[in-house]
Order: structure tokens, then C-alpha cells, then sequence
């Protein structure tokens, strides 16, 4: 009985932090296709509406908007980490621009759990206005 009590300790103390790591980094992930989806949807609009559409994204704030829409804000446990690429608007803080042939202004905006453990990078191609998720190198 205390054999059985010592394996199911050790197995608890092998899942319990990895199964917090993976809810962590499905927070995350989730984040950054959010993110995504939004960037294609404007690519979209701006093809099919003809006008160029655009995407603001703010560090120190931790959101990213649509003139005329609220703020979307990451959880508190989730923080955008860099934005590069993009028009500067103020410190930290750009405009991506999507324009009507399909292109994009083209950048990459990353998204990490507060330990930065985790992260996720969301890259905007210029000429092709391709959108894409993919875990951030290093982590």
C-alpha cells in the first residue's frame, strides 16, 4: 500500500507542473491566433472593400484595436512582448496597415505568459499579406 502511495506521489509531482505549463501555453497560443485571425479579417475587408484597413497594437497598454471597435486586452497573464515592423504611433505602440492589393505593411508582434517562458509570434508578410503563427524561437 505505501508502494502505491509513493509511485502516485512521484507521478502527481511529474504531472502537475506540466499540466500548468500546458494551460499556460494555451493561453498564449490562443492570444496570438486571436490576433491572427483579426490581422486576416482586415486583409480580408481591405480586398474586398477596397479601402486600407489597420490594426493598432500597444505594448504598454497590452491590447491591440480597430479604429471604431474597443480595445481587445490580453489576460493579465499574458503580455504582448514586441512589435516589430508596423508605422510608430507613440513608444511601444504601432499601426499595421492592410491595403486593398493584399499586402500588408509587414511585422511580427509577440505574445508570451508573464515568465516569458511561453511565445508565440505572429508574422505579417509584406508583399504577400500571408499571416502566420508560430512558436517564438528561444523558448
Amino acid at each position: 500500500m505505501v508502494l502505491v502511495l509513493v509511485v502516485m506521489g512521484i507521478s502527481m509531482a511529474i504531472v502537475v507542473p506540466n499540466l500548468g505549463r500546458r494551460l499556460r501555453e494555451r493561453e498564449v497560443r490562443s492570444a496570438a491566433l486571436s490576433l491572427a485571425a483579426l490581422a486576416r479579417d482586415l486583409r480580408s475587408r481591405a480586398l474586398l472593400n477596397g479601402v486600407a484597413q489597420h490594426l493598432i497594437v500597444s505594448m504598454p497598454q497590452n491590447t491591440y484595436l480597430v479604429p471604431q471597435n474597443s480595445a481587445i486586452h490580453l489576460p493579465d497573464d499574458v503580455r504582448i512582448t514586441a512589435i516589430d515592423g508596423g508605422e510608430a504611433m507613440e513608444r511601444d505602440t504601432k499601426r499595421f496597415y492592410f491595403f486593398p492589393n493584399g499586402s500588408n505593411l509587414g511585422g511580427e508582434i509577440v505574445i508570451a505568459d508573464g515568465a516569458n517562458a511561453i511565445a508565440y509570434s505572429v508574422r505579417m508578410e509584406p508583399l504577400t499579406g500571408k499571416i502566420e503563427v508560430a512558436r517564438a524561437g528561444g523558448s
